[in-house]
């Protein structure tokens, strides 16, 4: 009996000192235009670390976001989830959100607005290192943060998840300052092949840092584990495309925040 006292003494001490998730509601303002964010970070240590930016898919914040920005904490960043259509503006279907970031798509100026809004939030937040920064977006998020890219942002790189790829102003390539990974489900309806060309091409010319990869069998949205039921035709999870791509973000994470790869 004494034994098992010691080792419960011993696993109960131990859990007090495992990380310990902490998230927290931000709100925030682009203009007057009032944003309500949402970071995750391990409280476990007071050392500042990289900082990741996460940007919504067209339906607007939610538990989606929310939860990759857990699994970022838990990696050990500060992972900061950002609103780029407004507090309590949360499309609830596919007409609403396609209306609400069609707004955004054909206002790229107030898109990078609001998406560098979030990015100067993070920035903020006590334990970011704000020389290790990078953003990542879920599809209309995978294409806010090349337009944060193309907004010329200080930040080390962005991670674009079956995002838009297209750009009306591809010339904007030559303000890129860090490196660019696109994540690409090799059979998507959504993103055209033309638009996938035009976007190498811009890569090309501006000289960027970049890399395009191509989950095969994969199409639109397949990192969303909430598509499973093929609602929306040419949108459905894929396993192992979600699985692979969340290795490659961590892999591109290692080389351009300079440290070992996360398990």
């Amino acid at each position: 009996m004494k034994t098992l006292s010691v080792v419960l003494f011993v696993l109960g001490f131990a859990a007090m000192g495992q990380a310990a998730i902490k998230t927290e509601v931000v709100e925030y303002k682009q203009g007057d235009k009032v944003l309500e964010g949402f970071v995750a970070y391990d409280d476990a240590s007071q050392e500042k670390r990289p900082g990741v930016l996460v940007v919504h898919q067209w339906k607007g914040l939610g538990d989606y976001e929310k939860k990759r920005a857990e699994m970022l904490a838990k990696l050990g960043y500060v992972a900061f989830a950002v609103d780029i259509y407004g507090k309590d503006i949360r499309p609830a279907d596919t007409q609403s959100a396609g209306a609400e970031a069609g707004k955004y798509k054909k206002d790229r100026a107030l898109l990078r607005a609001r998406v560098n809004a979030g990015l100067a939030e993070l920035r903020k937040q006590p334990l970011v290192d704000t020389s290790r920064i990078a953003a990542i977006g879920y599809c209309f998020g995978g294409t806010t943060v090349i337009e944060l890219a193309r907004s010329g942002a200080d930040i080390l790189g962005v991670v674009s998840f079956h995002g838009a790829l297209d750009s009306p102003h591809p010339e904007d390539g030559k303000n890129i300052k860090c490196k660019v990974l696109a994540l690409h489900g090799a059979d998507d309806p959504f993103v055209p092949a033309a638009d996938v060309a035009a976007f190498e091409e811009e890569m090309r010319q501006a000289k960027v840092d970049w890399a395009l990869v191509k989950y095969g069998g994969a199409v639109h949205s397949f990192t969303d584990w909430n598509m499973k039921d093929n609602s929306l035709p040419g949108a459905l999870y894929n396993e192992k495309a979600d699985r692979r791509s969340w290795e490659d973000m961590q892999q591109f994470f290692g080389e351009i925040f300079g440290q070992q790869r996360a398990k």
